[in-house]
């Protein structure tokens, strides 16, 4: 996958993930939750752009790792926004295997740069 196909749909994810917790009850606890997942669920778009001018290899294995890191936590976030029914699963669902799909990615990725040292 080329990188800026890859940015595109971090960005579009990002968007989505926007567009959702807009969305969420108003609510103290889904309020939070939105804050959260508005953070790590945009997080990886942005790592991306930093890991594309890494300074190094391991820099842009560290910047790699963080989105990844993040990807994990939105993917919990998500599950607990579906846990609580905040939430129509058929547009959920969608989310959450894009989710994974970027998660998949990600390692494969990161697993690439690791043994190209």
């Amino acid at each position: 996958m080329a990188p800026q196909d890859l940015e595109g749909r971090l960005i579009e994810f990002a968007s989505r993930i926007m567009d959702m917790a807009e969305k969420l009850p108003q609510i103290m606890t889904a309020k939070h939750l939105g804050n959260q997942i508005l953070r790590s669920g945009s997080s990886p778009a942005l790592n991306y752009g930093e890991a594309q001018a890494a300074e190094s290899r391991d820099d842009f294995v560290h910047k790699m790792k963080l989105c990844l890191k993040e990807l994990r936590e939105t993917s919990v976030c998500l599950k607990l926004i579906s846990k609580r029914c905040w939430f129509p699963e058929s547009k959920l669902l969608p989310l959450l295997e894009e989710n994974n799909q970027l998660i998949a990615i990600f390692v494969t990725s990161i697993k690439t740069a690791i043994n190209r040292k």
